[in-house]
C-alpha cells in the first residue's frame, strides 16, 4: 500500500511517500536492512513467521516481489541482517548468526534477490563460530566482509576482501586483526575512514559474556587496512593483542564502559576523536572524549550528570544512554547525546577544550510522528533504519524491546507493518546539515 504525505497530521512535507512492505516479527528487535543502487531497492527482514525475507523492486515501481530464505530468527536480539552489492551487481547477504556456522547467501544474476543461493563457504576456515557480519568498502572500492570468529569473552576478528570477477573472497589479511588469545574478544567500531586518509579503529576489550568486563579502551590506524600503526606512527603487528594495543583509556573492568557505545570523529584539524562513557570519580556514568595530542591521548570529561547506568550481565540489553560522534558542522564542534532521564540534545563544544559552551536542540533525521509507536501493546517500541546507498529512505517497524535474548512467555504482538519512507529534499538537506 502506497501512503503519500498528508498521512502525516505534522510535518507532513517531509515525506513524499511512504510504502507497505510486508508484516514481520515483533516479539523482539533484531536489525533489518534497506539498500538502495542502481535505481533498485531491497529490504532484508524477518517476516511475520520469523523467515528471512528479501522483498525488492525498481524505484519506479510501487510493488514489491519476495523471495524467503532457508533461515529463520529465534529470540536472539544479535542476529539481524545485512547487505552488500558488488562491483558487478551481485546481491550479498549475512545475518542470523550468534556464535553459530556462517550465514552467507549471494545473487546468481546481478540486480536478482530471486537468485540468492546459500554459499555455504567464504574462505573455508573459522566459520563455525560467526557474529556480527558487516560489509563495508575498503581501499580502492574493494568490497570486504568481517565478523568475529568466537564469542563474547573469547573471540578474534576477521576479515575477507572480495574479488568480484573471479566471484571468490580471500583474506584480507592472514591473521585476524585481534587476537583475545582465549581469555576476551575485542567489539571494534570502525574502521572509520578520516579527513586525514586513515582509516581509524576503536575497540574495547572485552573479558566474558558479561557486558561490565568491558575495559582498556583501544586504538589503531591504517591506510590501507593491512598495514596498521599507532595515533604516533609506530607499526602494530597482526593480530594485535591486549598487551601490544595503543590503549586510549585504561578503563578497568566495571568501569562503566561498554561496548556498542565508542564513536570516532574528527575535529577541524582533522584530528580523531573518541567519544565513550564511563565512570567518574563519584561512580556517575559521563560522556568523555579523547584526541591525541602532543604524543599520548588526552581525556576530556564532556558531560556532568548526577546518574549512574550500572549495567551487567549477557544477553541484549536496553542502553539507558546514547553518545554520537564528534562532528564538525555549521554549528561548530557538535556532539550528540541521548540519555533516559536527562532525554536528548546537541552540545556544541569548545574545539580547545572540548567543554559544552552551548546546549542545542538535536537535528531531527527524520519526522517526529515516526517515533510514536502505532500499536497499543504495552511496551512495543518504534525501531527505524536509515538506509543504505540512499539516506533518503528509511525502513520501520515496531517491536518488544530487548529480553536479553530470551524467549518471552505469555501472549506476544500481532506482527507490525515494515514500512519504507521516502525522505523530502527538505528533510535530506537537513540531513547533510549534520
Amino acid at each position: 500500500m502506497l501512503l503519500l504525505a498528508p498521512a502525516f497530521a505534522a510535518g507532513a512535507s517531509s515525506v513524499e511517500y511512504v510504502l507497505d512492505v510486508a508484516p514481520v516479527w515483533s516479539g523482539h528487535p533484531v536489525g533489518f536492512d534497506l539498500l538502495t543502487q542502481q535505481g533498485r531497492q531491497f529490504v532484508a527482514f524477518y517476516d511475520s513467521d520469523r523467515r528471512m525475507t528479501v522483498a525488492w523492486r525498481t524505484l519506479d515501481s510501487k510493488t514489491w516481489k519476495f523471495v524467503h530464505l532457508p533461515s529463520e530468527v529465534k529470540w536472539d536480539s544479535h542476529n539481524y541482517i545485512t547487505m552488500a552489492i558488488d562491483d558487478e551487481g551481485y546481491l550479498h547477504l549475512s545475518g542470523n548468526m550468534h556464535v553459530q556456522p556462517l550465514v552467507y547467501f549471494r545473487s546468481a544474476k546481478p540486480y536478482d534477490a530471486s537468485s540468492l543461493q546459500r554459499i555455504t563457504r567464504m574462505v573455508g576456515l573459522n566459520e563455525e563460530r560467526c557474529t556480527y557480519p558487516v560489509f563495508f568498502r575498503g581501499p580502492a572500492g574493494a568490497l570486504v566482509f568481517t565478523y568475529r570468529d568466537g564469542r563474547s569473552g573469547n573471540g578474534n576478528q576477521i576479515y575477507n576482501v572480495y574479488d568480484p570477477r573471479a566471484r571468490q573472497w580471500r583474506r584480507l589479511v592472514d591473521t585476524p586483526f585481534t587476537d583475545g588469545e582465549g581469555r576476551r574478544n575485542a567489539y571494534i567500531h570502525g574502521p572509520v575512514p578520516g579527513p586525514d586518509g586513515y582509516y581509524h579503529m576503536v575497540w574495547t576489550w572485552r573479558e566474558s559474556p558479561d557486558c561490565a568486563t568491558n575495559h582498556d579502551l583501544s586504538y589503531a590506524r591504517s591506510k590501507d587496512l593491512i598495514h596498521w600503526e599507532t595515533s604516533s606512527g609506530r607499526p602494530l603487528s597482526l593480530p594485535i593483542r591486549l598487551n601490544t594495543a595503543e590503549i586510549v583509556d585504561p578503563i578497568p573492568i566495571r568501569g562503566g564502559l561498554i561496548n556498542g557505545n565508542t564513536r570516532i570523529g574528527f575535529d577541524s584539524q582533522r584530528r580523531v576523536v573518541i567519544s565513550y562513557h564511563k565512570y567518574d570519580a563519584a561512580g556517575n556514568t559521563q560522556i568523555y572524549c579523547a584526541r591525541p595530542e602532543a604524543g599520548s591521548w588526552k581525556i576530556y570529561q564532556v558531560s556532568h550528570w548526577n546518574y549512574r547506568w550500572e549495567f551487567q550481565g549477557g544477553g541484549s540489553i536496553h542502553f539507558e544512554i546514547r553518545v554520537g560522534e564528534v562532528a564538525r558542522t555549521s554549528e561548530g564542534l557538535v556532539l550528540d547525546y541521548s540519555h533516559d532521564k536527562f532525554g536528548a540534545g546537541r552540545w556544541r563544544l569548545d574545539e580547545t577544550s572540548l567543554r559544552v559552551v552551548e546546549h542545542l536542540a538535536r537535528p531531527r533525521l527524520w519526522p517526529a510522528e515516526l517515533d510514536r509507536a502505532e500499536s497499543s501493546w504495552p511496551g512495543m517500541t518504534v525501531q527505524i533504519r536509515r538506509g543504505k546507498g540512499d539516506p533518503s529512505f528509511l525502513v520501520r517497524w515496531e517491536t518488544l524491546g530487548p529480553n536479553r535474548d530470551r524467549p518471552r512467555e505469555g501472549p506476544l504482538p500481532p506482527p507490525s507493518m515494515l514500512r519504507v519512507y521516502k525522505l523530502a529534499a527538505g528533510e535530506r538537506d537537513a540531513q547533510k546539515g549534520r
